[in-house]
């Protein structure tokens, strides 16, 4: 069971992702979690720092689960097929925090939004480093393009239309391997 303040965090990352940071109130989250706008306060200082630990905790989360993956990997293509993996069920399980991270990251302080990119870089050099394993030629400017595009295209689920998360699994899982390894074999010195 989630605690309070994960509670609190996703009732936000929906309000957010629905009406936008700045038109969502302490009252409404509170109101959604099933607390008192005021004891969010118990929790967290302000709306801005809940924000931050929105987008903090999932770029931690990310980033583990991406270096446990690949730690339990035998090889570097399973170590990418499991990255991937990871990516699709986090954008098909948590897409309000996608539209969340997008929109209102520059609601963020300079100190709380330098946290979060530099996880998120920490997250791409995963990626980044299983790739150049699998094609060692590949430069890593281009790897890390092709990391953040394969990224993005799995991350535009939340703009995807009705298709089921059933179907749509896995065509993300393909088509995101398929890009990576376009990449990889066609131009590993450009």
């Amino acid at each position: 069971m989630a605690s309070r303040s994960e509670q609190i965090q996703q009732a936000a990352a929906r309000l957010f992702a629905e009406r936008g940071y700045g038109a969502t109130s302490i009252d409404d989250i509170g109101a959604a979690a099933g607390v008192s706008g005021p004891a969010i306060y118990w929790h967290f200082p302000g709306k801005q720092a809940l924000l931050a630990a929105m987008l903090t905790d999932v770029s931690e989360q990310l980033l583990a689960g991406g270096r446990d993956c690949v730690q339990a990997a035998p090889n570097a293509e399973a170590a990418l097929a499991a990255l991937v993996g990871v990516q699709v069920r986090f954008a098909l399980g948590q897409p309000d925090l996608i539209v969340v991270h997008g929109r209102e990251l520059g609601q963020l302080d300079e100190q709380q939004a330098h946290t979060v990119r530099a996880l998120q870089r920490q997250y791409v050099d995963v990626w980044v480093a299983v790739l150049r394993r699998l094609y060692p030629r590949l430069v890593r400017a281009r790897a890390t393009a092709a990391v953040q595009a394969a990224i993005g295209l799995i991350n535009s689920t939340p703009h995807t239309g009705s298709l089921q998360p059933r179907t749509l699994a896995p065509m993300l899982r393909d088509m995101a391997m398929a890009a990576l390894h376009a990449v990889g074999s066609e131009g590993a010195a450009r």
